[in-house]
């Protein structure tokens, strides 16, 4: 647990030490990239300009007032945030971005909040303007989505801007503002969820030009699938995360689960601890998903874990704690304990093929 927390999915996901898949290449301007822009910052700029306008305006206040406190916090975790997710070298998926997005909200409702301060008015008008401009580029990236949409929002945006400075028209103005300035992640949101989703690395929205990652390869609102999270370096083509190859009816690579084998796997399974152990979670969970009985993931994660060992492997089939075993028996964990199982049951029972997949009963040994 150490390992992958200080380690995998720690220290190396921010020097590069266990360098994978990334969204975009570090740097400063990483969140407004092509790839990232519009998962996380659609309301960055505005986020920021309330962050530093609200410091200025309350830097005389008393040390425990609660506005410059709030602005502290949400601040301190947009830029610590911010800046890992920028400047990590590692693995790095889109999603990782919500991490900001509650910071995000919050300052933007806190700067909204001070529109009533004196001078606040240019300062508002000027990052409405900024935001409808900065969503019209992010719309522009996916020119094919909602065409008319991005030339709205910035018309109408910089309308309520200008309106924002009038004083008989500050109400109509600011109710228009923030339709113009939400309009852009709104249709993305709708999109998002009107569109079904593959594999284990979601992402927003539809595609966009100048994205060189999966996320822009992906095609409108989904992933590819076979997402490895860095876990299996040179995997061959046709290979799923577990190694296994593609499983028919699979979309994106995306392994399903063979009825037969379910059929299988469901018989007498009451009677066992695990119904069937495999190398890997992504396997482990499919099949635990379509059975409901329990199955054992071998290795952890990608295999590579070592647990259990080879000996607590052998007690629990000698004590008829786990009935099938599902995999070629090759071993996905390198030359670790999951690699050690995999090749003793392959040498210990019999092999038997069912709808393309390999499996052995653990309570028959080969003579």
């Amino acid at each position: 647990m150490l390992q992958l927390a200080l380690g995998y999915n720690g220290l190396s996901r921010l020097d590069g030490s266990g360098a994978g898949p990334r969204a975009g290449d570090p740097g400063l301007l990483r969140l407004f990239g092509a790839e990232l822009g519009g998962q996380v910052a659609w309301l960055l700029p505005a986020a920021l300009v309330a962050l530093v306008a609200g410091l200025v305006w309350t830097a005389r206040r008393p040390r425990t007032d609660p506005l410059r406190a709030g602005l502290l916090v949400w601040g301190g975790w947009l830029l610590v945030s911010g800046l890992v997710l920028s400047l990590m070298s590692g693995t790095f998926h889109g999603y990782y971005t919500v991490a900001v997005a509650p910071a995000i909200a919050v300052l933007v409702g806190i700067g909204a909040g001070m529109a009533g301060h004196r001078g606040a008015r240019p300062v508002l008008a000027g990052t409405v303007a900024l935001t409808v401009v900065w969503s019209w580029v992010l719309l522009g990236r996916s020119a094919g989505f909602v065409p008319w949409l991005r030339w709205a929002v910035l018309v109408v945006g910089v309308l309520a801007a200008v309106g924002l400075l009038v004083v008989g028209l500050r109400r109509v103005a600011a109710a228009v503002a923030v339709v113009a300035v939400l309009a852009g992640p709104a249709a993305y949101s709708v999109q998002t969820v009107a569109t079904a989703h593959t594999g284990s690395t979601p992402t927003a929205g539809p595609a966009v030009d100048g994205g060189t990652s999966a996320f822009a390869r992906g095609g409108p609102g989904r992933t590819p699938g076979g997402s490895d999270d860095g876990q299996f370096p040179g995997r061959p083509p046709g290979q799923d995360r577990t190694g296994q190859g593609d499983r028919p009816g699979s979309a994106f690579g995306e392994p399903t689960a063979s009825p037969a084998l379910v059929s299988l796997l469901g018989t007498g399974a009451g009677s066992y601890r695990w119904t069937a152990a495999t190398i890997g979670s992504q396997t482990a969970a499919l099949y635990q998903l379509a059975t409901g009985d329990p199955v054992m993931a071998i290795g952890g994660f990608s295999g590579r874990d070592p647990s259990p060992t080879l000996a607590q492997f052998q007690a629990w089939i000698a004590a008829g704690d786990v009935h099938w075993f599902i995999g070629d028996g090759a071993g996905r964990g390198g030359d670790g304990p999951a690699t050690q199982i995999g090749q003793w049951v392959a040498s210990t029972f019999i092999p038997r093929t069912v709808d393309g997949e390999t499996v052995y009963d653990l309570t028959s040994p080969a003579s």
